[in-house]
């Protein structure tokens, strides 16, 4: 039984270029949205008919899905199958992007890394300074930093978008700090979906404010205009997050509540006081109509 693991200095990212019609099985510890549905893509355990492929790489994005992810490659690799273990909760730092290899057809990364060193953030540990990538098509652009990319680079990704069928969602979080006027400018000449900005730490509500404030300003809606709030952090209550949370709905925007979890954190899921707070402020339905009847929604 061979199981390779992919860290930092062997990474997944590099396993995706080259052929990409080689037949590749990818295996998932769970579904979400953003997993890819192709015939060669599985989550959970091997079926019981054998897959012709030339590799298993089993992906693994959060620590806490680590003890499943470890027992699917030893279960594909009992069965005879070459499996390599990686992705992001391994370190992986991430290579050159292919399109619907690890992410569903529509998501596109751009660039990898960050200029921030959040204390809160894994970004920056695991793919280091900002670096471009060739630019795949794509309309959902989750990039960890765009906007701390060269001007060139981004202007290149405005015009990518620009082409493609579906609107544009910039799903990677707009960093509010590096948010200018020609960036907002450009997106009101757009067709968008949805924008993410985010408000990570009590102490960015200002810079919160005026990206939010910047967009509305070149005609974007509370309904484009999202924006991530970190919650359930050390030292944060349910009424601290409600107050940040507020902010940003009387920003003007919509608010995305996040539950923290940290690299060591093995918990399944969010403990059921905050998730009662998470449902509330992840589901645009319910924000709308709790403020229809406050009579303070716009």
């Amino acid at each position: 039984m061979e199981i390779t693991v992919l860290g930092r200095a062997c990474r997944l990212g590099l396993l995706t270029t080259g052929n990409d019609k080689m037949r590749i099985a990818r295996v998932f510890p769970r579904r979400t949205k953003q997993t890819p549905s192709d015939e060669m893509v599985f989550v959970g355990d091997p079926p019981f008919w054998h897959i012709e492929c030339v590799q298993v790489f089993v992906s693994c994005t959060f620590t806490w899905d680590l003890p499943e992810a470890n027992r699917l490659a030893a279960s594909w690799a009992a069965k005879g199958y070459r499996v390599s273990l990686g992705g992001p909760a391994l370190g992986d730092p991430g290579g050159e992007f292919v399109p619907g290899r690890f992410l569903a057809k529509g998501i596109t990364i751009t660039s990898r890394g960050c200029v921030r060193r959040c204390p809160w953030c894994l970004a920056w540990r695991r793919e280091g300074n900002i670096r471009t990538l060739p630019i795949r098509a794509g309309h959902i652009v989750q990039d960890n930093n765009l906007l701390a990319c060269p001007r060139s680079h981004i202007e290149a990704v405005l015009e990518m978008l620009a082409e493609q069928k579906e609107p544009a969602t910039f799903s990677g979080g707009l960093d509010a700090r590096l948010l200018e006027p020609w960036f907002a400018r450009r997106l009101s000449e757009m067709r968008i979906k949805q924008i993410f900005t985010a408000f990570d730490a009590p102490g960015h509500e200002t810079v919160m404010r005026r990206a939010i404030g910047l967009l509305l300003e070149h005609g974007l809606s509370r309904r484009k205009v999202r924006c991530f709030v970190l919650v359930g952090f050390d030292g944060d209550t349910q009424s601290k997050a409600l107050s940040r949370l507020e902010a940003v709905w009387e920003a003007g925007g919509l608010p995305f509540a996040m539950f923290y979890r940290d690299a060591h954190d093995a918990r399944p899921r969010v403990p059921e006081a905050w998730r009662r707070l998470v449902r509330e402020w992840t589901r645009p339905a319910a924000m709308f109509a709790e403020h229809a009847l406050e009579g303070n929604e716009p």
